[in-house]
């Protein structure tokens, strides 16, 4: 199913499954990198698609990024 993300669903999604808030107000696509404010108070910058389905909703101080395989 192929939903369509707007900056107003984004940010409710945001709000709902993290404690990291949206900072950027406009969405033109997946492959966009958005502005998040993490719980700690550092910005950072990931894309939705990442957020949302890979679980990196905090700054990578607070989750540092996985090592690669």
């Amino acid at each position: 199913m192929n939903k369509r993300w707007t900056i107003g669903k984004i940010k409710e999604f945001v709000e709902n499954n993290s404690e990291s808030k949206l900072l950027t107000t406009e969405y033109q696509g997946f492959s966009q990198k958005l502005q998040f404010k993490c719980a700690c108070g550092s910005n950072f910058e990931k894309t939705f698609t990442k957020f949302k389905n890979n679980n990196q909703r905090k700054c990578d101080v607070c989750e540092p990024p996985k090592a690669s395989r």
